[in-house]
């Protein structure tokens, strides 16, 4: 069970990092986009989707404490990504 407990949690830990690194990719491309709107809208899909089925696919295991752990992992990575993150640059405006 630990072993499996322990997959748990890198599964939700590379979610997190594939979600929240393509969120952070998002903004950084949506900003300068012609259309913002579309590279924002996809792109939450995409990894709504992805998330969503990882966490499916877990959930088919039985075990609750599998998602309890596939979940940690996920905000683990937030926390992480967060601290790591280059700081965002100034928007420059036109004046």
């Amino acid at each position: 069970m630990t072993e499996s407990l322990i997959l748990a949690w890198l599964a939700g830990a590379a979610l997190g990092v594939f979600f929240f690194a393509g969120l952070w990719w998002t903004v950084r491309k949506g900003l300068t986009a012609k259309t913002p709107a579309a590279w924002f809208l996809l792109s939450f899909l995409v990894r709504m989707s992805v998330v969503l089925a990882g966490f499916y696919w877990i959930a088919q295991q039985g075990e609750w404490q599998l998602l309890s752990m596939a979940l940690l992992g996920l905000i683990m990575a937030r926390m992480a990504l967060t601290r790591l993150a280059p700081p965002p640059q100034e928007a420059s405006h036109a004046s």
